[in-house]
């Protein structure tokens, strides 16, 4: 089975400083939607890992989160895109969870869950707790420059082995080239 993991805001929607409240907030990046129907397309499984402390910290309720994933799904689906699971950690980060990224808990899940070997996992993130979180749980970090992408890049903080890609258009174009 092929699986990637995305993180959703700054990969597949514009990321907001103030954290996306609504489902009007939600705005795809252009092409992130085509991406992922390519990424369907070829045969991949495609599930999302965020971190969404908008909940923990009392800005938004699970029936908001559900009605933006409910929107980003219905716009997908108009353009043959699937999201095969998603997972999503509510809590604030003073919670100290394992499942909010850096730490690997939801991409550990996830690879329980679908029975992957996850060192075959494309992970797509925008900031550097999604590459730190790839590397824990042993994945193939892809940094995206959309989004804090470009930010993250310039800190200098990016661990080793990871793939830069311009956007998820330019990843979905290169997993579904290669062999």
């Amino acid at each position: 089975m092929k699986l990637i993991v995305l993180d959703r805001d700054g990969v597949i929607n514009e990321h907001s400083d103030q954290f996306v409240k609504s489902p009007e907030e939600w705005i795809p990046i252009p092409g992130s939607l085509e991406a992922i129907a390519q990424l369907t397309q070829w045969g991949w499984r495609v599930v999302i890992a965020t971190n969404q402390s908008a909940i923990g910290r009392g800005l938004i309720g699970m029936d908001t989160l559900n009605a933006i994933h409910e929107t980003m799904l219905r716009r997908l689906a108009e353009v043959g895109g699937r999201i095969h699971a998603i997972f999503f950690c509510p809590h604030a980060e003073v919670e100290n969870c394992a499942c909010r990224k850096p730490k690997p808990g939801m991409l550990l899940e996830i690879g329980q869950r679908f029975g992957v070997d996850l060192s075959q996992v494309p992970v797509v993130g925008d900031g550097i707790r999604d590459m730190q979180a790839a590397v824990a749980a042993g994945c193939r970090p892809w940094l995206v420059l959309t989004g804090k992408g470009r930010k993250t890049l310039a800190s200098g903080l990016l661990p080793e082995n990871v793939t830069i890609a311009e956007d998820l258009a330019e990843v979905a174009r290169r997993l579904t080239e290669s062999p």
